[in-house]
């Protein structure tokens, strides 16, 4: 029991100290957002900001185009996710019910997909996109990430439906319900949890994209947050302060579609199961 004991003790202080590593960018980012200028540039690290400070965040508000590449990044995200949530679910369902010539070729594809380096891709995208007059636009760029996040979307999703046993709908068709009614009771509920988990990885896959949408979107109105940041950083050095703050502010929707959807993880874990 003793050596259980220290065992449990010394595993729970690694895992907070690793959880202190993970946690400390964060920290410092949301910290300089909130220390005056002379402690931002302070040789000597300040850890705890003496006199907290606003002033950063208005800076990065006033920062021209600011709303409008919020409502862009909203427009771009929002879309992606919602159209490839979609497309993935059906695609996930399809590779793993049903079974079709090309299948095989259809989920290696995919992996392959993975394995190609974003960086390698943005001229050969930029040269199709500018043939067909989709450069420097948003359904541009909405196309683009859609090609990114949906190879991962489908092949995720395709593991919680091959999970969902098949005998549990054929139960439900048993009972008297159609194939398409047991599979919205009782598959689709035991589905959520991965729709939810795959919602938030293309969520901030598509919000933190910055190379393809600078090289792609050129014009001021129509760029989006990632860019934006960009702007803090000039000839003349770089505003640190206004660039923390703006960091936090572009990460908070995250953490709010974050916090919005996670209770589905936990509702859907329960939802669609059976009296036995």
């Amino acid at each position: 029991m003793r050596r259980r004991t220290v065992s449990r003790t010394f595993y729970d202080a690694l895992g907070l100290l690793i959880f202190a590593v993970m946690l400390f960018p964060i920290y410092w980012m949301v910290s300089t957002a909130l220390k005056p200028g002379k402690e931002i540039l302070s040789l000597t690290p300040v850890w705890f900001p003496s006199h907290v400070t606003f002033d950063n965040f208005r800076t990065a508000i006033n920062v021209p185009f600011f709303w409008n590449d919020v409502a862009n990044s909203l427009i771009v995200v929002l879309t992606v996710v919602g159209i490839s949530i979609v497309l993935a679910f059906f695609a996930a369902v399809s590779v793993a019910r049903f079974g079709f010539r090309g299948r095989t070729a259809f989920i290696v594809m995919i992996i392959a997909v993975q394995m190609v380096p974003l960086n390698a891709l943005v001229i050969p995208v930029y040269l199709l996109l500018n043939q067909v007059g989709q450069v420097d636009s948003l359904p541009g760029v909405i196309a683009y990430y859609l090609a990114i996040v949906l190879p991962f979307m489908v092949w995720t999703l395709r593991g919680f439906v091959a999970n969902v046993p098949v005998d549990l709908e054929e139960a439900a068709m048993v009972d008297g319900a159609t194939r398409v009614g047991a599979f919205l009771r009782i598959v689709f509920p035991l589905v959520a949890p991965g729709l939810v988990a795959t919602a938030i990885y293309g969520f901030i896959q598509a919000w933190n994209e910055y190379i393809i949408a600078y090289v792609l979107l050129s014009s001021n109105s129509k760029q989006t947050l990632t860019i934006w940041l960009a702007s803090f950083t000039t000839q003349h050095g770089t505003d640190w302060g206004g660039l923390m703050a703006g960091a936090t502010l572009t990460a908070l929707p995250v953490v709010v579609f974050f916090l919005i959807v996670q209770r589905h993880v936990a509702g859907g874990l329960t939802a669609g199961a059976v009296k036995g």
